[in-house]
């Protein structure tokens, strides 16, 4: 985990220089303080999806490039395996899986999210960034909480919302929950 948010971090330094930008200039852009953002660029931090999908957005490049380091070559179709999506643990309770890395210029970013259950008085990490978000509960059960209303969605259920809202989620009943998320 440690590695893969180390690797993360020398992709947004590669990226931030290749543009010749300022860590000031992408934290404006990003919505967050020059010293989070410096933090994140040290590697040792959490690097979030949001803040990922802003700098992704803002400056031209694939989501999955910064989190995975591949280029997306496919334009016509890509087909991902059972189990076999990029993957990055970001931080131990949750999972990301590509299911479109290797596409280029894609419209939306579809993901596997697992999520493992965490003590209950752990706090909810929440975070926002442009566009829309749709959730679909593959297995288990989830809590997610939109701008401060807290929603419980099972096996089947969906949640299609404005990921400008600070959101954020956990697994319930001690399971781990496994979601279909698409960031447009």
């Amino acid at each position: 985990m440690d590695e893969q948010i180390k690797q993360i971090a020398e992709r947004l330094i590669g990226l931030r220089e290749a543009l010749e930008l300022t860590p000031e200039e992408v934290a404006k852009t990003c919505h967050i303080s020059v010293e989070e953002y410096n933090r994140i660029e040290s590697g040792q931090v959490d690097i979030s999806v949001s803040v990922l999908h802003q700098i992704a957005k803002a400056y031209g490049v694939e989501l999955t490039t910064l989190m995975f380091g591949d280029e997306p070559k496919m334009n016509s179709y890509f087909i991902t395996r059972k189990n076999k999506g990029v993957a990055v643990e970001r931080v131990k309770a949750y999972k990301y899986q590509s299911l479109a890395a290797g596409f280029a210029q894609r419209k939306c970013n579809p993901f596997m999210v697992t999520v493992h259950p965490k003590p209950e008085d752990e706090p909810i990490y929440r975070n926002s960034h442009p566009g829309q978000e749709f959730n679909y509960v593959v297995s288990g059960r989830m809590m997610i909480e939109i701008n401060g209303k807290q929603l419980i969605l099972e096996e089947g259920d969906s949640i299609y919302f404005d990921s400008q809202q600070p959101h954020g989620m956990k697994a319930l009943d001690g399971e781990k929950v496994c979601f279909l998320a698409v960031i447009l």
